[in-house]
């Protein structure tokens, strides 16, 4: 089917073949100009680079010039070259992310905003924020990361900071693109994006399938990959140009699923380092399904050049269940994976049969059903008006939005016993005989913002409100009909106010400082009286130009009155995302970003040479039990777990009209699995690692190039993390080539 399609895709293309109307070059979209002051549309937080690097706060825009020069797909590899972000991988492939800002806690991404669009894109993400779902990078046009104390306008969570996914916009002139790709692994990926625009009326559609056999290996053979279709559809109307008030309505479709062969069993410190690659017999039936659906509309009214009214509304669903190896029993006792999996001499017994070494009886293996549905609906409205006084400018910023999400969890636990390395079903539990609840978020959001510009200073300050009520109704693992009479039910309110100030001031065109101070939230868990997470940040940073050589230098300073904590089974816990309160923690650290261009005299060639830094340091200011697992026993001192204090990139790339190279390395630090000081037990470390990739493009023709991408140049073999439950590795070397068409 996919190669039937790509067939009639480029026999499309080849009749339609025109000019491409390609997009200004990095370089020109990174020069220093004089800005002239327009409002935003309402689906980007700067919309281009020179936006960014001027807000009163710490910023980033990865462009579409930087998102095409790998075609990455990972999120994790194209987040890399942004100081101040930290992660640490899964699957491999990127496929469930666990990003942290500034040193918030990483897993599943669940303490950052994510958007897309600019509207939130988590399942639940206020409700049950663990993104298992994550917008695919392959199919975005840019990628915005927001930090420090000009994210007021982003919530629910403004400790560490936002990132907005802007995807595939309607052009300007018919043009489209395919792209198609092949290597290591059986790994594919095919892209296709066609629109227009015309007077009053625009569209946009594309497709994109990404799949592998993936490279891990299961004593059968079998597959361990994954299979992604994305869909998204655009339309728009809009007034004529002639009209006195103008206004436009978009119309946004989007689909996606998968299906992945992934597991949460990982491997024990000796078998990684004898075959780090493998996969224990007992993963061979893991495997988790999704299906993504987005329908948003968008409507924009501009009253005059000054003054814009733009709604938002959007409804999400995502469901998912992830089958998967959850418990394990033996010589009658019964013991979670994490626990066989940290302790394999105490439990030899059950490492001999998850490894297939020996047979099982029945029902030995509790394989989970962790079924679950999430709805996120809601409407948002920005106001957006500035004028101009002697020497000033003035911009205000109103926003309203009213939330609702849901995560309704209808799980259940089957068993297996393993005949000569073969899992055969013993026990068909009753759906909705495992975890059975329904957790809910209803939330009313406002914001105020306020820029003030005199001269060389503009000054932001701002105000959030957030209200949220959560709540959950328990049916019980006996009451899988959901009778109402027997469920149980509590609810959790918070209110907040989250006011932040932010300040830039530019000495020369060259030279400016900027700074500020804000609060940072995170909604707490719909347990009675749990209070939220909460912390005042602070940033100091200067943006300069010296000579040839263009950067920028942050310091940043978080110091949390109350983390929370969240039982996640991603992390090692039970999975009944409880929060607990881990007291006061800081976090501070520096981030550094400079840029060169070796060969900037020269007019056929460019060499630019980027380099990134992060130091993040952290501390835990009380001592406490951490029962769920996730770090541990916790005393005064420690170091917050998964997050490296030093990791740099460096990318350097050489630029022709006819072809493109880049070179990208990142070294990521080691870090602690358990909360600790001092040097790192062997049982608890995630070793450093420096990874070297490789992208080229060759231009055949204006609109068609050849593409070719090393995955990990060196074929460094590394662990990425123990947690889910075992030393889990980093993709190794892989060799992609492709073709672009562009018309």
């Amino acid at each position: 089917m996919k190669k039937l399609l790509t067939s009639i895709l480029l026999s499309f293309c080849a009749i339609v073949y025109s000019q491409n109307d390609e997009t200004k070059t990095a370089k020109a979209q990174d020069s220093i100009q004089k800005l002239d002051e327009v409002i935003l549309n309402a689906n980007v937080i700067f919309g281009n680079k020179y936006v960014a690097k001027n807000r009163t706060g710490s910023s980033y825009y990865i462009s579409p010039e930087e998102l095409k020069k790998f075609n990455y797909t990972d999120i994790n590899r194209v987040l890399r070259s942004v100081p101040g972000v930290n992660f640490y991988e899964e699957d491999g492939f990127g496929l469930r992310p666990n990003i942290s800002l500034r040193g918030t806690s990483p897993e599943r991404s669940a303490k950052i905003s994510i958007m897309e669009d600019g509207v939130l894109i988590a399942p639940a993400p206020y409700s049950a924020p663990a993104a298992y779902y994550f917008p695919s990078v392959a199919r975005m046009q840019a990628v915005e990361i927001l930090k420090g104390s000009s994210q007021i306008q982003y919530g629910p969570f403004t400790t560490g900071g936002a990132i907005n996914f802007v995807s595939a916009q309607i052009p300007n002139t018919f043009q489209g693109q395919v792209r198609a790709s092949y290597g290591s692994f059986e790994t594919s990926q095919l892209h296709a994006r066609v629109g227009d625009q015309k007077e009053t009326v625009g569209y946009m559609v594309e497709f994109l399938n990404h799949a592998s056999n993936g490279f891990k290996n299961l004593p059968s053979g079998a597959n361990t990959g994954f299979d992604i279709n994305d869909v998204v559809a655009k339309f728009r109307v809009n007034s004529r140009k002639e009209a006195s008030l103008q206004q436009s309505l978009e119309a946004k479709f989007q689909y996606s699923d998968q299906d992945s062969n992934e597991t949460y069993l990982g491997l024990t410190d000796e078998d990684f380092a004898n075959a780090p690659f493998d996969r224990y017999a007992a993963s061979q039936v893991d495997n988790i399904t999704t299906e993504h659906v987005q329908l948003m509309l968008t409507h924009t009214l501009d009253f005059t050049k000054d003054l814009r009214l733009t709604t938002q509304a959007y409804h999400n669903k995502f469901s998912r269940n992830w089958y998967k190896l959850n418990d394990v029993s033996a010589n009658g006792e019964k013991v979670g994976i994490t626990d066989i999996l940290s302790n394999p001499e105490q439990f030899s017994s059950h490492m001999a049969i998850i490894r297939g070494d020996e047979d099982a009886s029945n029902d030995a293996f509790f394989v989970r059903a962790n079924n679950r549905a999430y709805y996120s609906q809601g409407i948002q409205s920005k106001f957006d008006f500035h004028f101009y006084g002697n020497e000033t400018f003035h911009d205000i910023e109103v926003g309203l939005r009213y939330h609702y999400d849901e995560e309704d969890r209808f799980q259940w636990d089957d068993r297996f016993n393993i005949v000569n390395g073969i899992m055969n079903l013993t026990f068909d539990a009753v759906e909705g005989s495992g975890a059975n609840r329904i957790s809910s978020a209803n939330a009313l959001a406002a914001f105020a913002m306020y820029k003030f510009k005199y001269k060389n200073l503009t000054v932001s300050p701002g105000l959030r409100y957030e209200n949220i009520l959560l709540d959950r109704i328990d049916f019980g693992s006996n009451n899988p009909g959901r009778n109402p009479g027997s469920a149980s039910e509590r609810e959790n309110r918070v209110e907040v106010w989250i006011p932040g100030i932010g300040f830039n001031y530019a000495f020369t065109n060259d030279i400016s400082v900027f700074g500020g101070v804000h609060k940072g939230f995170s909604p707490p868990s719909n347990q009675p009286g749990q209070k939220a997470e909460e912390s005042i940040n602070y940033e100091l940073g200067s943006r300069f130009v010296l000579g040839e050589i263009r950067g920028e230098v942050i310091g940043f300073y978080n110091d949390y009155s109350n983390l929370l904590g969240s039982d996640l089974a991603a992390t090692g816990g039970s999975g009944s995302l409880e929060q607990f309160n881990a007291g006061g923690v800081l976090v501070n650290g520096l981030e550094l970003l400079l840029n060169y261009d070796l060969l900037s005299k020269n007019d056929n060639l460019s060499l630019p040479i980027t380099f990134g830094y992060t130091l993040t340091n952290t501390e835990f200011q009380s001592s406490f039990s951490s029962n769920e697992g996730l770090w541990g026993e916790v005393t005064e001192g420690d170091e917050l777990p998964y997050i490296p204090k030093h990791q740099f990139n460096m990318m350097i790339g050489l630029e022709h009209a006819k072809f493109d190279l880049s070179l990208s390395g990142r070294f990521n630090g080691e870090f602690r699995t358990m909360a600790g000081t001092g040097s790192i037990p062997q049982n608890e470390l995630v070793e450093s690692n420096f990874i070297v990739d490789f992208a080229a493009k060759y231009h055949l023709l204006k609109q068609l190039s050849l593409t070719a991408n090393v995955i990990n140049l060196l074929d460094e073999t590394y662990a990425v993390s123990r947690v889910p439950s075992g030393l889990r590795p980093g993709h190794p070397f892989g060799v992609y080539g492709g073709l672009e068409f562009r018309f």
